[in-house]
């Protein structure tokens, strides 16, 4: 798992995972495309790889019926974890 120590939550109407009290990633299902949202800065780190798929601020949205980009999603969620550790570790 990427994110051992993440707890469940449900915010802003969406499931997602915090760490270290703050919010790791939500995401939410919706008829065409599968919403992930992990903050503004989780997005921005990984702006030239998530340029193909539409996204607004903190959200990008993979279409159904493309493959889903697991690796993706498994890289911003490490990304998060250790962005999260650091700021609690302030």
């Amino acid at each position: 798992m990427n994110a051992p120590d993440a707890e469940e939550i449900f915010s802003y109407g969406m499931p997602g995972y915090k760490t270290n009290k703050k919010p790791l990633i939500y995401f939410a299902a919706y008829k065409q495309h599968i919403g992930i949202y992990a903050t503004p800065s989780g997005h921005q780190a990984f702006k030239d790889e998530l340029s193909k798929y539409k996204q607004g601020k903190g959200s990008v949205q993979f279409p159904l019926h493309q493959p889903m980009p697991f690796d993706l999603i498994e890289k911003m969620v490490k990304y998060r974890v250790a962005e999260n550790k650091a700021i609690s570790e302030k």
